[in-house]
């Protein structure tokens, strides 16, 4: 027999914010009961049956396909039937979970059902943020939690759903959301793992780069904004979750537990705070697709606006110089970490709104007019390898295949970054600075090397931030494009 939790039977709701409310107490009823028995299992008793909690759900259904016309390309439901999916974190994702409740209260005026799933919470994602609880057990101890409690379950967080092969089963509810409430905690804790930052510190905007370079600068500028009393940031995180406030601003309760890591996580994250989230956070990928599609992967779960690469690239073409920007707007996907999920015939469509972004952020930053553009900046396709000595293979074939997709730029993240934002449907973007030219004699020097990056490193990151500025002053819903969707979408965006 389970210790089964008092379950309350489902409710209706035709108010958003009743409904989050519902979500929320069913939530902390659920993570209470876990925290309870596993603090008393740490003190040394052992439950006579297994304990279980439940995730929150929410349902909807519909028996028509009409409903009301609606400018976003989210927030309803293709046709008639049931729809539901499991929440988590509604403290974090508050604000996410009642603007997709509202949109299809609009679209639809239909209720909302909120209740208790039969979806297991893993003890793992019940602990608080500075919980350590397995390092005070014994070997024992820690064998015998798995009889005790629910552990993580591979087989209810794949991404069937994003990757559009999920197939429900006779009987079984349509998805509301790209991810099921243990996919997302999983994501959650991988975060923490991999950037040394919470999760509550991700902002909308994201910045991914694969050189310590870019950090470096962006650290500066983070610390610039903290000195000023009217900057537009409120606080800037570093990895080890150290909190700066911008001064003027007293530090908050918990500010004092971040703590400097003694080593660099291998993903580190950084955060420019605005108070409506919709600031920046940078993280170091460092070279190659894997770490690309890792740290994309879990970022996903956080419902970002928009993410984009700033790094360095190999320029292909004979008439472009070392500082020369490459904005992408095509993808040779050779970098094979996603053909398992996003088949090599998807294309990988260049997005208008950031392209602009992009594009303007370099004639405001560099101070060119836009038809002049040209000289310092070049549109084309991005090639992305997973062989970083792509050069040294015989009888030129990588030359061969770049000539022929008419590749202008080589990397190692970009298609990746570009192909993962189109998967999870995340708008995404690419701006890189040509740093060596290996088809033609220029290969990377030391000291031509920190020549370049001096004199390169501050405009590009400025270029970045720039176009966030830009995209955030346009609204974030248009970014949201209708080319990422399919046919058959979920709901939520």
């Amino acid at each position: 027999m389970s210790s089964i939790p008092l379950i309350t039977e489902p409710t209706l709701h035709t108010d958003p914010a009743d409904a989050l409310a519902q979500v929320q107490r069913i939530y902390q009823q659920q993570i209470n009961l876990l925290r309870d028995a596993m603090q008393r299992f740490v003190a040394g008793e052992t439950p006579t049956e297994h304990v279980r909690a439940y995730y929150p759900f929410v349902r909807m259904q519909t028996s028509t396909v009409s409903r009301k016309p609606s400018a976003f390309a989210y927030g309803f439901v293709e046709g008639p039937g049931r729809y539901e999916t499991t929440l988590t974190r509604p403290d974090l994702f508050a604000n996410y979970y009642l603007e997709q409740f509202r949109l299809l209260r609009a679209s639809h005026d239909v209720e909302l059902e909120v209740g208790v799933s039969t979806q297991p919470i893993p003890i793992h994602f019940s602990f608080a943020e500075n919980d350590h609880i397995e390092g005070s057990l014994t070997q024992e101890r820690r064998t015998l939690m798995r009889d005790v409690f629910d552990l993580p379950d591979l087989s209810s967080m794949d991404d069937g759903i994003a990757n559009g092969t999920w197939e429900p089963r006779p009987g079984e509810a349509q998805p509301l959301s790209l991810f099921t409430a243990p996919r997302v905690d999983y994501s959650l804790h991988r975060l923490r793992h991999y950037t040394g930052t919470q999760p509550e510190w991700f902002q909308n905007f994201v910045l991914f780069t694969n050189y310590q370079f870019y950090i470096d600068e962006f650290l500066r500028l983070g610390h610039s904004e903290m000195a000023r009393e009217d900057s537009e940031y409120i606080a800037f995180i570093e990895p080890g979750n150290v909190v700066k406030r911008r001064k003027g601003l007293h530090a908050k309760p918990g500010d004092e537990l971040g703590v400097a890591p003694p080593r660099l996580p291998q993903m580190p994250a950084y955060h420019l705070v605005r108070a409506d989230g919709s600031g920046i956070t940078m993280v170091n990928i460092g070279v190659g697709p894997a770490n690309a599609k890792t740290i994309t992967d879990h970022i996903a779960v956080l419902r970002p606006h928009a993410w984009m690469m700033l790094g360095h690239c190999a320029g292909l073409r004979n008439s472009q110089q070392l500082g020369d920007y490459v904005l992408a707007h095509a993808y040779v996907r050779e970098d094979h970490v996603l053909d398992e999920d996003l088949p090599l015939w998807v294309p990988i469509p260049a997005l208008a709104e950031i392209q602009l972004a992009l594009q303007q952020a370099v004639a405001d930053v560099a101070q060119v007019p836009e038809d002049q553009l040209k000289r310092i900046m070049r549109t084309g396709t991005v090639a992305s390898t997973d062989n970083r000595n792509w050069e040294l293979l015989p009888d030129n074939m990588p030359q061969r295949r770049f000539s022929q997709s008419r590749a202008v730029a080589l990397d190692m993240e970009s298609a990746t970054i570009a192909a993962n934002g189109f998967r999870f449907r995340v708008p995404y973007g690419t701006l890189l600075c040509v740093s060596d030219k290996p088809l033609h004699g220029e290969i990377k020097l030391p000291g031509m090397a920190n020549h370049f990056y001096r004199e390169r490193v501050d405009q590009h990151l400025r270029i970045g931030m720039r176009a966030i500025d830009i995209l955030r002053e346009g609204g974030t819903q248009r970014l949201h494009s209708r080319k990422l969707r399919s046919f058959a979408e979920v709901a939520f965006q």
